[in-house]
């Protein structure tokens, strides 16, 4: 039997102490009647050892609590053994004298009955500890059978042959009670353990062996429900940068050792106590005791060092990188909750801020977060009520002058606040998805300029990865197209290298559709990203456009040039059309000219104008043409 079995059979010892008193308080009453009514000096002094013990008994069952931890199983059952075994022989021996010292036959008759009552009630209220009934029922009711047999009339003899058939018969019944106690205590016993059981799995990872989000959010509450005042709680959450990549250039098999081996670091690095959780995806959670914020810190950094070890699997070299938002309790946080927004808040900042680093929760993060909502909202009834702008930025040919291409640039004229910069809410639309929204209205009306313009101009739109990877992205530039009456050749679609690696098959489907019908495509900021020849060997590009940090940026040099020179030399050999972004002054443009670019873009040509501005820069153009022309033919 298991030690907690055995205690809850003891328990039932002590319960109902109510029935413990009224036994007590009849045999106290039975025995003092008799000594009373017989006048026998033995009985009351019987009479008295059972009061002594009775009340013995009922003080220690009120003042012993099988509850407490403190109280052993061993010494509850000792302590009950002793008063019980106790009681009996008083009890039984008091019913013998009176058969012994021949008490009157009414005396004789009240405590024989009062000691079988006795007996048998014992018998079945602790048949839980069979050892303790059956020695009760046996200590109780022997004297009074002896005596009867040393009496030796028939009627006494009788009596104790029908005690010593009770006797067996009652220890029968008491074992089969404890059968049946012990069963199901053993059934209960089993249900707990798989309670439990299912529980554990319940709140663990399968994948990694850590906490999940229910094992993480119940360590919590249990650890915060026994926090001292004074106490200082942590609260890491790690995100590992770029892991989609892993899934699937690898996949998802390698993708879990990967976690198994991250998860196996952070139980290693984190402190004694802490809890180590799989938030879910690619997302841990530590949740630990700190001293203050230095050591938090330093906590933090050694996770984040420790993830940052180069994996191995297989025998290839993976790169792992974090971010990582870390928040504090109490200060970041009076409760579990907040804590989490916080350490989330402070992670997505971490990720905004270029990820693979470590950011602490601060005040102003809500406000940025508030600002944020705020643009958000707007932008949505910004775009259903046309307070937006499309601008046109021209790309011109580096070697005639003339303007191939207007570039489409949103612009957001706020009625109250006035003019917003797109790095204020561009990158907000692509974080909550209404970058879909915008996108496709900035397409729409750039089609529907571009269709104003002379055949030669083509129109140029920036595309975000999500625009691309929602349902029926290709359709909406389709119908785009179609309402606007724009000829598909006459579309350019930017895209950033970053898309390739994000959602390949995805794109690759989206450009083959849209190319079969005469869309060109650009790759925009070429030399910042994930630059790779694999991605303008495979797709459809037209267009390489070289950012702006190669032409006019702090470290333009030897290095800048001879970059652009190899990047022109290619897009001779390839066929593709190379434009240097960010020109400002002439010099610029010739050396990148000079380099082999073919388009330029920039200040030094025009900065973005509106529709009628750009219809007017191309009707000047044309007009100059003309008038060229026209001085050549007189001459």
């Amino acid at each position: 039997m298991s030690a907690r079995a055995r205690r809850m059979l003891v328990k039932t010892l002590y319960t109902q102490p109510a029935s413990l008193a009224i036994g007590a308080l009849t045999g106290i009453a039975a025995t003092g009647v008799s000594a009373f009514v017989s006048g026998i000096p033995q009985l009351y002094v019987g009479a008295t050892v059972l009061i002594i013990i009775a009340l013995l008994r009922v003080v220690t069952a009120i003042t012993l609590s099988p509850d407490s931890g403190r109280t052993s199983t061993a010494k509850l059952e000792m302590v009950y053994e002793i008063g019980a075994f106790s009681y009996a022989i008083a009890i039984g021996a008091v019913g013998a004298m009176t058969i012994w010292f021949g008490a009157p036959g009414e005396v004789q008759v009240l405590m024989v009955a009062n000691t079988l009552c006795y007996g048998v009630g014992v018998s079945a209220r602790n048949a839980g500890r069979p050892s303790i009934a059956i020695g009760q029922l046996t200590l109780s009711l022997l004297p009074i059978m002896a005596a009867c047999v040393v009496e030796g009339s028939l009627a006494l003899a009788t009596l104790a042959v029908t005690i010593a058939l009770l006797i067996p018969a009652m220890m029968s019944i008491v074992l089969n009670i404890f059968k049946v106690l012990e069963d199901s205590i053993a059934s209960a016993e089993t249900s707990a353990q798989l309670a439990d059981k299912m529980q554990l799995l319940a709140r663990t990872d399968v994948v990694t062996g850590l906490a999940n989000r229910a094992g993480l959010n119940h360590a919590m509450v249990e650890t915060m429900m026994s926090l001292e005042e004074e106490a200082r709680l942590a609260l890491i959450w790690i995100d590992l940068d770029r892991f989609k990549e892993v899934n699937d250039l690898l996949g998802h098999p390698v993708g879990d050792r990967v976690l198994t081996e991250v998860a196996r670091r952070l139980r290693e690095v984190s402190p004694p106590g802490a809890t180590v959780a799989r938030f879910g995806g690619d997302e841990f959670v530590v949740f630990a005791a700190v001293d203050d914020r230095k050591h938090s810190e330093r906590i933090a950094s050694e996770i984040h060092a420790e993830i940052m070890r180069p994996v191995r699997v297989d025998g290839d070299r993976l790169e792992v990188r974090a971010s990582l938002g870390v928040a504090l309790l109490p200060d970041d946080g009076a409760d579990a909750d907040t804590l989490m927004q916080s350490a989330d808040l402070a992670l997505y900042h971490a990720k905004v801020g270029g990820r693979s680093q470590t950011r602490f929760f601060d005040r102003a993060m809500t406000r940025d977060l508030i600002r944020r909502r705020e643009i958000e909202d707007e932008l949505r009834a910004a775009i259903q009520r046309e307070e937006l702008s499309i601008f046109f930025q021209p790309i011109v040919d580096l070697e005639t002058g003339r303007i191939r291409t207007f570039e489409a640039l949103v612009r957001w004229f706020h009625p109250e606040k006035g003019e917003l910069k797109p790095d204020e809410f561009i990158p907000v639309a692509e974080e909550t998805g209404v970058i879909v929204t915008l996108g496709n209205w900035i397409t729409a009306q750039a089609a529907r300029t571009a269709a104003t313009w002379p055949e030669d101009v083509n129109v140029a739109v920036n595309l975000s990865p999500l625009q691309i990877r929602a349902p029926g992205a290709a359709l909406g530039i389709r119908n785009a197209l179609r309402e606007a009456g724009l000829d598909p050749s006459r579309l350019e679609l930017e895209v950033t290298e970053s898309l390739f690696i994000e959602d390949n098959h995805a794109t690759a489907a989206f450009i083959e559709e849209l190319a079969a019908i005469g869309v060109t495509f650009a790759l925009d900021d070429f030399g910042t990203g994930y630059s790779s020849l694999g991605h303008i060997n495979t797709f459809p590009l037209k267009k390489i456009k070289v950012d702006r940090s190669f032409v006019s940026g702090a470290h333009v040099g030897r290095k800048s040039d001879a970059i652009i020179r190899a990047v022109a030399e290619m897009g001779s050999t390839l066929d593709i059309e190379i434009v240097a972004e960010g020109l400002e002054t002439v010099e610029q443009v010739q050396t990148v000219r000079e380099a082999g670019c073919t388009l330029g873009q920039g200040f030094y040509f025009s900065r973005a104008v509106p529709d009628y501005l750009a219809a007017l820069l191309i009707a000047q153009e044309r007009e100059g043409e003309l008038g060229e022309a026209t001085l050549r033919a007189q001459a």
